[in-house]
Protein backbone atom coordinates (compact mmCIF):
# COMPACT_ATOMS: atom_id res chain seq x y z
CA UNK A 1 0.00 0.00 0.00
CA UNK A 2 1.48 3.54 -0.57
CA UNK A 3 1.86 5.78 1.75
CA UNK A 4 -0.12 8.22 -0.31
CA UNK A 5 -3.60 8.61 -2.38
CA UNK A 6 -3.46 7.76 -6.56
CA UNK A 7 -3.86 11.23 -7.26
CA UNK A 8 -1.59 12.76 -4.90
CA UNK A 9 0.91 10.30 -6.71
CA UNK A 10 0.28 11.45 -10.15
CA UNK A 11 0.11 15.13 -8.94
CA UNK A 12 3.73 14.27 -7.13
CA UNK A 13 5.12 12.73 -10.05
CA UNK A 14 4.28 15.22 -12.37
CA UNK A 15 6.02 17.97 -10.20
CA UNK A 16 8.89 15.98 -9.01
CA UNK A 17 9.74 12.98 -11.22
CA UNK A 18 12.49 12.36 -8.82
CA UNK A 19 10.53 11.39 -5.94
CA UNK A 20 9.49 8.08 -7.32
CA UNK A 21 10.32 5.93 -4.92
CA UNK A 22 11.19 8.23 -2.17
CA UNK A 23 8.92 7.06 0.77
CA UNK A 24 8.13 9.80 3.75
CA UNK A 25 6.53 9.66 6.82
CA UNK A 26 5.36 12.62 7.30
CA UNK A 27 4.05 12.56 3.13
CA UNK A 28 2.09 9.92 4.53
CA UNK A 29 0.82 11.65 8.03
CA UNK A 30 -0.03 14.79 5.82
CA UNK A 31 -1.49 12.53 3.45
CA UNK A 32 -3.84 10.60 5.93
CA UNK A 33 -4.85 14.49 7.42
CA UNK A 34 -6.16 15.49 4.12
CA UNK A 35 -8.08 12.71 2.79
CA UNK A 36 -9.50 12.89 6.44
CA UNK A 37 -10.00 16.42 6.51
CA UNK A 38 -12.04 15.78 2.94
CA UNK A 39 -13.77 12.62 3.98
CA UNK A 40 -15.30 13.63 7.37
CA UNK A 41 -16.46 16.95 5.61
CA UNK A 42 -18.29 15.01 2.92
CA UNK A 43 -22.08 14.21 3.52
CA UNK A 44 -23.18 10.55 3.20
CA UNK A 45 -25.15 10.18 -0.04
CA UNK A 46 -23.31 13.33 -1.78
CA UNK A 47 -21.26 11.68 -3.57
CA UNK A 48 -21.19 8.80 -6.56
CA UNK A 49 -18.29 6.39 -5.39
CA UNK A 50 -20.44 4.82 -1.96
CA UNK A 51 -24.04 5.92 -0.56
CA UNK A 52 -22.12 5.95 2.55
CA UNK A 53 -19.15 8.15 1.62
CA UNK A 54 -18.40 10.49 4.39
CA UNK A 55 -20.76 11.41 7.53
CA UNK A 56 -24.01 11.89 8.46
CA UNK A 57 -25.62 15.23 9.72
CA UNK A 58 -23.96 15.31 13.10
CA UNK A 59 -25.46 18.71 14.46
CA UNK A 60 -29.18 17.24 14.49
CA UNK A 61 -29.14 15.90 18.05
CA UNK A 62 -33.16 15.02 18.00
CA UNK A 63 -33.33 15.50 21.92
CA UNK A 64 -30.53 13.47 22.71
CA UNK A 65 -28.29 14.49 25.41
CA UNK A 66 -24.78 15.65 25.31
CA UNK A 67 -23.60 11.91 26.36
CA UNK A 68 -25.73 10.00 23.87
CA UNK A 69 -24.65 12.87 21.54
CA UNK A 70 -21.15 13.00 22.26
CA UNK A 71 -21.06 8.87 22.09
CA UNK A 72 -22.74 8.52 18.59
CA UNK A 73 -20.70 11.08 17.03
CA UNK A 74 -17.39 9.41 18.52
CA UNK A 75 -19.01 6.08 17.01
CA UNK A 76 -19.65 7.94 13.59
CA UNK A 77 -16.08 9.23 13.35
CA UNK A 78 -14.38 5.99 14.76
CA UNK A 79 -16.76 3.63 11.86
CA UNK A 80 -15.93 6.40 9.31
CA UNK A 81 -12.35 6.34 9.15
CA UNK A 82 -12.14 2.79 9.97
CA UNK A 83 -14.17 2.39 6.55
CA UNK A 84 -12.49 4.65 4.18
CA UNK A 85 -9.04 5.11 5.58
CA UNK A 86 -7.08 1.73 5.08
CA UNK A 87 -3.95 3.12 5.88
CA UNK A 88 -5.05 3.50 9.70
CA UNK A 89 -5.85 0.62 12.32
CA UNK A 90 -6.37 0.44 15.53
CA UNK A 91 -8.84 3.73 15.70
CA UNK A 92 -10.24 5.16 18.58
CA UNK A 93 -11.91 8.69 18.83
CA UNK A 94 -12.64 10.23 22.05
CA UNK A 95 -14.19 13.70 23.69
CA UNK A 96 -11.65 15.75 25.52
CA UNK A 97 -12.91 18.23 27.39
CA UNK A 98 -12.95 21.77 26.71
CA UNK A 99 -14.75 24.32 28.90
CA UNK A 100 -13.16 27.31 27.50
CA UNK A 101 -14.33 26.42 23.88
CA UNK A 102 -18.27 25.70 23.94
CA UNK A 103 -19.19 26.00 20.50
CA UNK A 104 -17.22 23.33 19.19
CA UNK A 105 -16.47 19.70 20.01
CA UNK A 106 -12.77 18.43 20.33
CA UNK A 107 -11.76 14.77 19.74
CA UNK A 108 -8.92 12.95 20.21
CA UNK A 109 -8.20 10.45 17.28
CA UNK A 110 -5.72 7.76 18.30
CA UNK A 111 -4.58 4.91 15.62
CA UNK A 112 -1.57 3.03 14.30
CA UNK A 113 -0.23 3.02 10.75
CA UNK A 114 -1.00 -0.25 9.01
CA UNK A 115 2.44 -1.26 7.46
CA UNK A 116 4.05 0.32 10.58
CA UNK A 117 2.24 -1.11 13.47
CA UNK A 118 4.78 0.82 16.12
CA UNK A 119 3.90 4.07 14.91
CA UNK A 120 1.05 5.65 16.66
CA UNK A 121 -0.80 8.79 14.79
CA UNK A 122 -2.82 11.15 17.50
CA UNK A 123 -4.83 13.62 15.58
CA UNK A 124 -7.05 16.37 17.05
CA UNK A 125 -10.11 16.62 15.49
CA UNK A 126 -12.34 19.87 15.82
CA UNK A 127 -16.17 19.41 14.84
CA UNK A 128 -17.93 23.09 14.99
CA UNK A 129 -21.06 24.03 15.54
CA UNK A 130 -22.03 24.01 11.74
CA UNK A 131 -20.77 20.57 11.32
CA UNK A 132 -17.50 21.18 9.77
CA UNK A 133 -14.56 19.11 10.65
CA UNK A 134 -10.72 20.14 10.93
CA UNK A 135 -7.91 17.77 11.67
CA UNK A 136 -4.56 18.59 12.75
CA UNK A 137 -1.59 16.72 14.13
Amino acid sequence: MSDERLLERIRNLENNPETRTERSLSRKINSIIAHLQNLLNTHQGSVLIANDYGIPDITNSHGEGITELTRRIERTLQQTILKYEPRLTNVRVKLLSEKDDVLNMRFKLEAVLVHDNSIPVILETVVSADGKVEISE
